[in-house]
Protein backbone atom coordinates (compact mmCIF):
# COMPACT_ATOMS: atom_id res chain seq x y z
CA UNK A 1 0.00 0.00 0.00
CA UNK A 2 1.52 3.37 -0.98
CA UNK A 3 2.20 6.01 1.64
CA UNK A 4 0.05 9.13 1.36
CA UNK A 5 1.76 12.28 2.57
CA UNK A 6 -0.02 15.28 4.04
CA UNK A 7 1.15 17.46 1.13
CA UNK A 8 -0.61 15.06 -1.23
CA UNK A 9 -3.83 15.45 0.73
CA UNK A 10 -3.48 19.23 0.53
CA UNK A 11 -2.88 19.06 -3.21
CA UNK A 12 -5.84 16.73 -3.64
CA UNK A 13 -8.14 18.96 -1.62
CA UNK A 14 -7.01 22.04 -3.55
CA UNK A 15 -7.19 20.43 -7.02
CA UNK A 16 -7.83 16.76 -7.69
CA UNK A 17 -6.52 17.06 -11.24
CA UNK A 18 -3.21 18.56 -10.06
CA UNK A 19 -2.88 15.68 -7.60
CA UNK A 20 -3.53 13.14 -10.36
CA UNK A 21 -1.02 14.80 -12.69
CA UNK A 22 1.65 14.82 -10.00
CA UNK A 23 0.89 11.20 -9.03
CA UNK A 24 1.28 10.09 -12.64
CA UNK A 25 4.58 11.91 -13.18
CA UNK A 26 3.42 14.91 -15.20
CA UNK A 27 5.56 18.02 -14.74
CA UNK A 28 3.88 21.44 -14.44
CA UNK A 29 4.35 23.68 -17.46
CA UNK A 30 4.56 26.86 -15.38
CA UNK A 31 8.06 26.25 -14.04
CA UNK A 32 8.97 29.96 -14.17
CA UNK A 33 5.95 30.91 -12.06
CA UNK A 34 6.65 28.13 -9.59
CA UNK A 35 10.30 29.22 -9.27
CA UNK A 36 9.19 32.84 -8.75
CA UNK A 37 6.77 31.68 -6.04
CA UNK A 38 9.49 29.73 -4.26
CA UNK A 39 11.78 32.76 -4.41
CA UNK A 40 9.03 35.03 -3.07
CA UNK A 41 8.36 32.65 -0.18
CA UNK A 42 12.08 32.45 0.63
CA UNK A 43 12.39 36.25 0.61
CA UNK A 44 9.32 36.60 2.82
CA UNK A 45 10.68 34.02 5.26
CA UNK A 46 13.94 35.94 5.44
CA UNK A 47 12.07 39.17 6.20
CA UNK A 48 10.03 37.45 8.91
CA UNK A 49 13.21 36.14 10.57
CA UNK A 50 14.78 39.61 10.48
CA UNK A 51 11.64 41.16 11.94
CA UNK A 52 11.60 38.56 14.73
CA UNK A 53 15.25 39.29 15.53
CA UNK A 54 14.58 43.04 15.61
CA UNK A 55 11.55 42.50 17.86
CA UNK A 56 13.66 40.52 20.32
CA UNK A 57 16.36 43.20 20.23
CA UNK A 58 13.74 45.88 20.90
CA UNK A 59 12.42 43.98 23.94
CA UNK A 60 15.97 43.56 25.25
CA UNK A 61 16.74 47.27 24.81
CA UNK A 62 13.45 48.22 26.48
CA UNK A 63 14.27 45.98 29.43
CA UNK A 64 17.79 47.41 29.66
CA UNK A 65 16.40 50.97 29.58
CA UNK A 66 13.95 50.10 32.36
CA UNK A 67 16.69 48.62 34.51
CA UNK A 68 18.91 51.65 33.94
CA UNK A 69 16.04 53.99 34.85
CA UNK A 70 15.39 52.10 38.08
CA UNK A 71 19.11 52.08 38.98
CA UNK A 72 19.32 55.80 38.21
CA UNK A 73 16.32 56.54 40.46
CA UNK A 74 17.75 54.43 43.28
CA UNK A 75 21.12 56.19 43.04
CA UNK A 76 19.48 59.60 42.85
CA UNK A 77 17.31 59.12 45.93
CA UNK A 78 19.88 57.24 47.99
CA UNK A 79 22.35 60.12 48.12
Amino acid sequence: MPIIRSSEIGTYLYCQRAWWYRKNGYKPQNQAELAAGILAHDQHGSKVQKADTLRKLAYFLLLAAGILAIVSLILQFSS
